[in-house]
Parts: C-alpha cells; structure tokens; sequence
C-alpha cells in the first residue's frame, strides 16, 4: 500500500497540470474570441434598436435617442466594450432586448436541447464510427471494408440539411413513423418516462442528420489507425505470447487505435455547434443554434455574444475531458504533460 501511494499522488498532480494549463490558456482564448465577436457586430450594419423599431412599425428621433441611450447604444465602442467584460466578471450576461428578459435565462431556456441534441448525436456517431471502423479493419480489401467505406464516402460527401429534409420526407411525410420536427409534442402534457420517450422520438431524425458527417469520419479514421496499430511490434509480441485474437484487440490495439479518434472528438465539438444552427433551423428544434440564428437577425448584441460564451465554455469542457480521457488511455501523455 505504501509503495503504491506515491505513484497515486503522482499520478493525480499530473492530471492537476493538465487541467491547470488548460484552463490557464482558455481564459485568454476566451477574451479574444469574445472581444473580437464583439469588435465585428460593431462593423455590422443596423443594432438593437434599430431590430425594436422595425418591429413596432418606426419611432420618432426622440424615442430612438432615449432607446439607445437605455441600452447604451449612445456610448463609443470602447466604452460598450468595457462594460460589457465588466458585467462578464460579474456573470452578468446583460439583457436580450428583444426576448424581453435576461441573456442567462434565454439561454438557459434553450441550452437543454441542444445539449440533449449534440450528447445524442456524439454518442452515436463515435460508437458507430469506432464499430464500423474495427469491422473494416478486421475485414480489410473484403468486400465488408469496401462497403462500409463507401458508405462513410456517401456520408461525408452529403450535405448534412438535405439529410434532414430527406429524412423529414421519407419518415415523417411518407411512412408518417416520426414527427418533422419540434423537440416534443406541444400540448400533450406527457411526463416521466412517456415524455422521455417522446422527446427521444422527436431527436432520432435530428441526431441522425448531425451525426452522419461525423461517423463517416471516425469510422475513417478509426480503420486507418486500427491498420496502423495492427503492425506494430507490441501486437506481434502479444500474439507471441498465445493471446487469443480478441484479446490482442481488446487489450492492446483498441486502446492505442481509439487515441486520435478521441482528439478528434474534442476538436470537432464546436463543429458541431456550429452544425447544430442548421440541423436546429430544420428541425424547428428550440436550441442555441436556432437562438443564435434569431439574435443575428434581430441584431441582438447580448443573446448572441451569450450564446458564443457559452459555446465557448462547452467546448473548453469538453476540450479539457478529452485531455484527461487521452492521458487515461495512454499514460506516457500525463507524464508529458
């Protein structure tokens, strides 16, 4: 016991290190993606108010002066700025002029389905991709691996909305076995384990549409590197050793190979928040893409700098998990780190 707890506490202040450094480097990454979204709203034509009078029909210069001068839309760039990452400090994500309430309550509204969107939609495509990558591999120039990379080549090669409205085509309006779109059936009052149902009932086209692009990539890049790990000389000492088969692969070649399959997860998650404002759109899903899309219309400055905040923030999670996750699975990464 006391030979192993050295090795623990070593162990732990490594991961400490990891997350210390990368939390240390997302904050100044933050303030640059935020200080810079806010330089080139400013350069964009037309501003809250001018969204809030367009709305109402027009206003007279006196009531546009005074609605400015409420927002602080009379104020230089420098100074909006400044109280902007003021109130930042604060977590304060000021007020959506158009919702009518606060930032931080619109988001909060809308974060759950995206979430349940992108958590859906990741999980299936990184256990199909990473399935259907070792099925190729195993069955490499056999008509399995030709058919299963042609399939990712389809996947990746089509544009994720025509998915969507082909799918909204075939199963929603054709065989009428799932709903266009909606994130749950209005009006119904179902709750517990029939709303649950219903919700995952709505988010099958959505989590498909998003997730295909996605799979077709893991499932490639989960072949190339289960070949690759294959001909290494660790696998061929194992075999040596009178490993069966599906013990070389469980316990030597599957944890090296899932390596660059999860770094690409985490860079590709603000991807996928960037894709979701499209699969949102289609799917007339209530999400942050759907809201994002919404706040450039209407010009509103605070939602969307929210939005891209806690974006930023999910990514940085999730970022930071996959840092921790490859140094689980090759510890050779925490000693480095």
């Amino acid at each position: 016991m006391t030979a192993r707890a050295p090795a623990r506490r070593s162990s732990g202040g490594l991961l400490l290190r990891i997350v210390a450094r990368r939390l240390a480097t997302s904050v100044p990454t933050l303030l640059i993606i935020l200080i810079g979204l806010f330089l080139l709203l400013q350069l964009a034509p037309g501003d809250t108010v001018d969204a809030l009078v367009a709305q109402i029909g027009g206003g007279d210069a006196t009531m546009i002066e005074e609605l400015r001068r409420f927002y602080g839309l009379d104020a230089t760039v420098a100074v909006q700025l400044s109280r902007y990452l003021w109130r930042l400090v604060q977590f304060d994500l000021g007020f959506s002029a158009i919702y009518g309430k606060p930032v931080g309550l619109v988001i909060a509204e809308r974060l759950p389905a995206t979430l349940l969107l992108m958590v859906s939609a990741v999980s299936f495509a990184f256990a199909g991709g990473v399935a259907l990558g070792i099925l190729a591999a195993r069955r490499v120039n056999r008509w399995p691996d030709t058919l299963i990379s042609t399939l990712g080549l389809v996947f990746y090669a089509t544009p994720s909305f025509w998915f969507g409205l082909m799918g909204i085509v075939l199963f929603a309006v054709v065989l009428g076995w799932l709903p266009p779109g909606g994130f749950e059936e209005i009006g119904a009052g179902h709750t517990g384990l029939v709303r649950a149902l219903d919700i995952a009932r709505h988010l099958l086209l959505p989590t498909l549409t998003l997730a295909l692009i996605y799979l077709a990539t893991y499932l490639r890049i989960m072949r190339a590197s289960m070949l690759e790990v294959l001909t290494l000389d660790f696998v061929r000492t194992a075999r040596a050793k009178g490993l069966t088969e599906t013990a070389v692969l469980v316990r030597h070649v599957l944890r090296n190979a899932l390596l660059p399959i999860v770094t690409l997860l985490g860079l590709q998650t603000g991807t996928m928040l960037g894709g979701s404002v499209v699969v949102e759109s289609v799917f007339a899903l209530p999400g942050l893409g759907r809201l994002a899309y919404e706040a450039v219309v209407q010009r509103d400055l605070n939602t969307l700098l929210g939005i891209v905040f806690v974006s930023a923030l999910l990514v940085i999670a999730v970022n930071l998990l996959v840092d921790l996750l490859c140094a689980r699975l090759d510890p050779r990464i925490a000693a480095g780190g």
